[in-house]
């Protein structure tokens, strides 16, 4: 027979242990020390969940569909504010795509085009819109995971040449 304080403590162990499979961490939320903020003033792009906000306006060239651009970018997962690139890094260079073609996430894709040179822009984009729910676990993306970039136009070329 097993006594009142076996049947006690195996109970114990069966909730803690339940208690540990169900319980999720907890972050604790950092505004005033994120490396990246989102501002309520960020505005849509339309058609897209992904919203944008101008840092530095550029002048000149506009980034179009089908241009070939160059620039420096940073990205944060939001949830974790850890940081997953940037062209800044020792030893990175600047990363040059083709724009609005899906050559790259649809929140940078499409966050992109309309930027001047020299303009410097920030990105909030939707798991949807970026690396989806199975994320991109070798940069440290979790699935779902919301990404922030701070991305500068260095350069475009466009059909006819360097703009």
């Amino acid at each position: 027979r097993t006594s009142r304080v076996d049947r006690d403590m195996a109970h114990a162990l069966a909730s803690a242990r339940v208690l540990r499979l169900c319980a999720r961490p907890v972050v604790p939320k950092r505004a005033q020390t994120r490396r990246f903020a989102v501002r309520a003033d960020m505005e849509p792009i339309p058609g897209y969940a992904t919203t944008k906000q101008t840092i530095t306006a550029g002048s000149g060239p506009v980034v179009a569909k089908g241009d070939t651009v160059t620039v420096h970018a940073t990205g944060i997962v939001e949830e974790g504010d850890k940081k997953f690139w940037s062209t800044k890094d020792p030893g990175q260079k600047p990363f040059t795509y083709q724009a609005g073609v899906g050559a790259v996430i649809t929140g940078w894709d499409q966050g992109c085009l309309g930027m001047n040179v020299g303009e410097t822009r920030k990105l909030r984009i939707p798991a949807h819109e970026g690396y989806g729910a199975g994320g991109f676990p070798a940069w440290g993306i979790p699935p779902g995971g919301t990404l922030l970039f701070e991305i500068e136009v260095l350069s475009i070329k466009g059909k006819g040449g360097e703009l």
